[in-house]
């Protein structure tokens, strides 16, 4: 069986990866992915919201089909919104 992190119970309905989703991608890669910082109550997790903000803008601009674009459950649009990117 596949990972958490590849199936519906280990993504979040917003976008991005729930719990459960993160701690299977860590497992599995050796990686440290944490939660979105929406509101950043640190220097680092305000710097960590605009790398991500720049880098999905940018993303849904080259990378994504003009349907996707303008979809709202498009992957990139929900994780610009769980994060609030503007």
């Amino acid at each position: 069986m596949s990972e958490a992190w590849t199936r519906k119970e280990g993504k979040n309905e917003s976008g991005g990866l729930n719990a459960k989703g993160r701690a299977s991608y860590n497992k599995a890669h050796g990686g440290h992915l944490k939660p979105p910082a929406p509101s950043p109550k640190t220097k680092a997790d305000a710097g960590r919201k605009a790398s991500f903000c720049a880098r999905m803008k940018g993303l849904k601009s080259k990378l994504t089909s003009e349907k996707t674009k303008r979809d709202p459950n498009s992957r990139v649009n929900k994780s610009l919104r769980a994060w609030n990117c503007h």
